[in-house]
C-alpha cells in the first residue's frame, strides 16, 4: 500500500504566476500533475532564465510524444523538439507563464504498453557552484543520491512529489535553450521539512506547516 505520509524531507515546489486558476489548469490539461506541483499569486517581475528547469521523467518515447502534444494544446511552446540523443529521447518546452520543462526518457525506442506515467519530476537548480551547493544540501538534512564532482548532484527523493538535482548554471542555461542572464525573482519557491532559507543562489525555502 502507498504511503502518503509526508517526510521532514519531502519537497514540494509552488510557481509563482499571475493567476493561479488559469495556471492550473494549462498545467492539468498538458500533464496531469495533479498536487504535484503549486502555485502562489505572484507578480513579482522576471527577465531571462529564471536559472532552474523541472523535468518529467518518463519511460518510453510515446509517453514523451503524447506529453508534448497535450502541453502544445494547453498553450506551451517547444523550445528543442523531441529527438533522440546519447542520453534517450527529449524534448523542451516552455509553459505560458515561462517555466522551462524537459519531458524526457532514458529509452530510444518503446519498451512496453502506451501510459502516460510520468515516473519522477524533478527540480534541476542551475548553480554557480555545485560542490558547494551540494554540501549547503546535506548539511540541512538532504542525502546525496548521485554525484559528479562540479558537474551533477541529485539527492534521494523516493517518495517525495520532487527530486531535486543541481548543475551548473550555465549548463542549465543551455539545457534550457536560452541564454544564461537573468534578472529578477525566480518565479518558484520550495516547501520541506528542512527549514527556511534562501540558499547560496538565491533560491527560497519555506518550512513545511
Amino acid at each position: 500500500m502507498e504511503n502518503n505520509t509526508m517526510t521532514s524531507t519531502d519537497i514540494n515546489v509552488q510557481l509563482e504566476v499571475a493567476d493561479i486558476e488559469a495556471a492550473a489548469a494549462i498545467y492539468e490539461a498538458a500533464f496531469g500533475l495533479g498536487d504535484r506541483i503549486g502555485f502562489r499569486a505572484s507578480q513579482t517581475p522576471s527577465t531571462g532564465f529564471r536559472g532552474f528547469l523541472l523535468s518529467l521523467v518518463v519511460s518510453q518515447p510515446s509517453t514523451v510524444d503524447s506529453l508534448i502534444g497535450t502541453a502544445v494544446e494547453a498553450g506551451f511552446t517547444i523550445i528543442k523538439p523531441a529527438k533522440k540523443s546519447l542520453w534517450g529521447y527529449g524534448a523542451v518546452l516552455q509553459a505560458p507563464e515561462g517555466t522551462i520543462w524537459k519531458v524526457d526518457t532514458s529509452k530510444k525506442k518503446d519498451v512496453g504498453p502506451f501510459t502516460r506515467e510520468i515516473d519522477d519530476l524533478v527540480l534541476l537548480l542551475g548553480v554557480a557552484d555545485v560542490k558547494a551547493s551540494k554540501q549547503f544540501y546535506a548539511d540541512r538534512g538532504l542525502t546525496v543520491a548521485k554525484s559528479f564532482g562540479g558537474k551533477y548532484a541529485e539527492f534521494e527523493g523516493k517518495g517525495s512529489p520532487v527530486t531535486l538535482a543541481m548543475y551548473p548554471h550555465k549548463s542549465a542555461a543551455k539545457d534550457a535553450g536560452m541564454s544564461p542572464e537573468g534578472s529578477g525573482s525566480h518565479r518558484i519557491v520550495m516547501d520541506s521539512g528542512i527549514g527556511s532559507f534562501v540558499d547560496p543562489d538565491g533560491f527560497v525555502w519555506e518550512a513545511t506547516a
